[in-house]
């Protein structure tokens, strides 16, 4: 684990791994500018351990890591979080269900921690994209330990399943996973085209959705005079009519 983790740091540092995380990072600034409370808590390590958790609004702000993570201010399996239910407002999970070995118990363990109205963002692959294929193609080296990918829209049922309000999918990363199509004139080209013309298509998406909890108000029962009846007769009223 301990060998992973250090391919996946290095995998990031590279030119392609940085020309990522300043897309995802992008699209994670616009996610959390409306997103506030006291706690944000970043699942699973990847890249700074700022670069996510410095653009939450919340008062204070935590990272979980695995064990054999290089970085984490928590050590704990995403599948068990030893944190206390109903108290985290904000849960960042960037590509931690791709990575986990049971992504259904992660999500019941996000919605456990999340505050009522708290707000769950995650990033993945999208698997028809480009960089889901050259990861095919190199063998699961693209990044390094990535167990699986999962479709937005899948991740979207799961999430209605466990009474989340799902907004639609952020997509980004149209370039191809080349370093000399990250920058320049070509690769500002390649996202513009991309969101026009094959906006299913992207490399990589984040999903933003909402816990909700829905009350139930108790009726009070209304009791309503029943009429006497007599030898089978109701017993009439005293109202006379005219």
């Amino acid at each position: 684990m301990q060998d992973e983790a250090s391919a996946l740091a290095k995998w990031l540092n590279d030119p392609l791994g940085g020309a990522l995380l300043d897309q995802e990072r992008a699209a994670m600034a616009e996610a959390l500018e409306c997103v506030f409370g006291v706690q944000c808590l970043q699942v699973g390590a990847w890249g700074p351990p700022g670069l996510f958790l410095d653009l939450a609004r919340t008062q204070r702000r935590a990272l979980l890591a695995a064990a054999g993570d290089p970085v984490g201010v928590i050590r704990s399996d995403p599948a068990s979080l030893p944190i206390q239910s109903d108290s985290i407002d904000a849960l960042i999970l960037p590509h931690t269900l791709e990575f986990a070995e049971d992504p259904h118990q992660v999500l019941r363990e996000a919605e456990r921690v999340l505050t009522a109205e708290g707000s769950l963002v995650m990033l993945g692959f999208e698997p028809l994209g480009s960089w889901a294929t050259r990861h095919r193609l190199a063998g699961g080296g693209f990044p390094p330990g990535l167990a699986r990918f999962l479709m937005e829209r899948r991740l979207a049922d799961w999430l209605k399943l466990l009474s989340f309000d799902v907004d639609p999918a952020m997509r980004f990363l149209y370039t191809l996973p080349f370093p000399r199509a990250q920058s320049g004139r070509a690769g500002r080209w390649a996202e513009t085209a991309g969101r026009m013309v094959w906006p299913r298509l992207s490399g990589a998406y984040l999903l933003r959705a909402k816990k909700r909890v829905y009350s139930m108000t108790p009726l009070r029962p209304q009791f309503r005079a029943r009429p006497t009846v007599l030898g089978g007769l109701a017993e009439p009223t005293t109202r006379v009519g005219t």
